[in-house]
Order: structure tokens, then sequence, then C-alpha cells
């Protein structure tokens, strides 16, 4: 089986548990990060959104919201599981959220075409080129001065949530999650004209905000 093939096998997996895993290692189980990294992007109602590696899309609703009616949500994922996952959860909410099954690394949008692109603890499982493919993609589909937003985990101080959060990276063979680790900043500017590390009210995760 090849390594594409395997990845989208374990996320497909993995969807019956990511909310839970992801919650243990943000210390947010009431979602409020989800609506602070929103909060940051500072959308606008008609505007259009995307989440890229989405889960089971639990940034979806908090990005409609602030778009309201008048706009549109994009949840995308390459797992056909999350985003059965992910329509289960919202499908039912809003006929302003779809699901886009595709690669961040090819994204099915035309140039200068989205208000805001997110990524919630997920940026660090992209293997090998991917990380620097999608952020050309993103980079490419964002309109002039409009935010990526990408939260991710800080290592973790607790011993047992440490190790879970090194065998995620590892079990991924995510080398690129180990590189990246500690110098997102510096990788972002190559791609951002302005880059923007911020503190997430957990102290859990970190986010960074990017703009053309």
């Amino acid at each position: 089986m090849g390594t594409r093939k395997y990845r989208r096998k374990y996320y497909d997996f993995f969807s019956h548990f990511y909310d839970a895993f992801i919650a243990l290692h943000s210390r947010d189980q009431s979602g409020e990060l989800r609506k602070f990294l929103v909060q940051q992007a500072k959308l606008k109602p008609g505007d259009i959104a995307l989440d890229i590696c989405t889960g089971t899309g639990s940034v979806l609703p908090n990005l409609h919201e602030h778009v309201g009616a008048e706009g549109l949500v994009v949840g995308l994922d390459f797992s056909h599981g999350m985003l059965r996952a992910a329509r289960d959860r919202w499908g039912h909410k809003s006929p302003q959220i779809c699901y886009i099954e595709a690669d961040v690394a090819h994204l099915p949008f035309g140039d200068n075409f989205l208000e805001g692109v997110t990524c919630s603890h997920a940026f660090y499982e992209l293997k090998g080129d991917t990380q620097e493919r999608a952020l050309r993609e993103i980079g490419r589909i964002l309109k002039k001065g409009k935010p990526f937003l990408m939260m991710e985990h800080d290592v973790p101080d607790n011993p047992v949530i440490k190790f879970l959060f090194y065998l995620r990276i590892y079990f991924m063979g995510s080398g690129k999650a180990m590189e990246i680790l500690g110098r997102e900043q510096v990788v972002f500017q190559k791609y951002f004209a302005q880059v923007q590390r911020i503190c997430t009210p957990s102290g859990g995760s970190k986010i960074f905000i990017c703009r053309k």
C-alpha cells in the first residue's frame, strides 16, 4: 500500500477519536480556542473562508458565524472519513458550509479568491514538500492583505502529553514537523510579507497570522 493510501486510511480511522485527542493536547474541552482563532481572521459577512485539513470540521461553524448567510465556508481535507464526520456534525447546520475532498498542495480555487484561510492543529502533519507547496497555494488563493491563520500545539509541559505530542509526529513520519518546530515564523516569512505570532488564552497552543 502506498504512503498516501496508508495516511488516508489512518485519518479515516482517526476521525473517530480526533476531537478528544485534540482537546487533550490543546486544553480546550469547550472549543474556545477555535472561536479565538476565527476572531483573529476579522472576517466580514459575505466573505469566503477556507479551513484546510479541516478534520471533523470543528472550526467551520465558527467561520460561518462570521461570514453569515451571505458568505461561504469550505472545509477541505484529503480524508473521506474526516469529511464524513464533519458532514455528520455540521452538514445540517447551514447550506453555506460545503466540503471538498482535495490535497492542500493543489487547492481547487482561483487566484486571489478567498478572504481567509485557517488551519487548526494539522499543519505539523503535512509531510515532505507538502508544507511548502501548501503555503504557496495558500498565498496564491488569498486576496491581498487577507490572512492565513495556523494554530498548532506548543510543546506540552506535561510529560505524558508531551510523549503523545511527539508520538503523533513520529507515527505520521513527519520529519518536516521537527524541522519547522520553533522556526515557524522564519519559514512563513518566505511566503508571506507579514507574520505575527500570538499565544492562545489556554497557553497550550500558538497562532501564526500571515498576510501577503
